[in-house]
């Protein structure tokens, strides 16, 4: 994306579970991507080991761990994903992973419309680290 949403339009428009909904893409990618990065692997594998990551569970760990190192925009973004009404019923996890994984989303979701994806690999770094994911260590 050459141009960020902020320069086209005012990132304060869009609700916070529109850009959870854009940071729940935006977190999976990551994710695949640095597990492709790994190595050349059979496609099982990576599917299996993207789902150990990819969940409500793992983004409520990190969201907890990484809250210290959010800037107070990315704090407001997240409190707003946070207690956002979904309208929806977490499939597989409490209520409190799903909403702090919405936050978690939220703040992906602004950070990438707003160009800043650099950030985005800070926090997953970090969140990462925090987790002791050796995979990516």
């Amino acid at each position: 994306m050459e141009e960020s949403l902020e320069k086209q339009t005012d990132i304060n428009s869009y609700s916070p579970l529109t850009l959870a909904f854009m940071g729940d893409a935006v977190f999976e990618i990551v994710i695949r991507e640095r597990l492709v990065r790994l190595g050349n692997r059979p496609v099982d594998q990576l599917s299996k080991e993207k789902a150990r990551l990819v969940n409500a569970k793992i983004q409520s760990k990190m969201v907890v761990l990484l809250q210290g190192e959010f800037t107070e925009e990315e704090t407001a973004w997240f409190k707003r994903g946070r207690n956002a009404d979904t309208h929806s019923k977490a499939k597989n996890a409490p209520v409190q992973d799903y909403r702090k994984a919405t936050g978690l989303e939220t703040v992906y979701g602004y950070l990438y419309l707003t160009g800043q994806t650099e950030r985005i690999r800070e926090l997953t770094d970090k969140g990462l680290e925090l987790l002791d994911v050796h995979e990516f260590a």
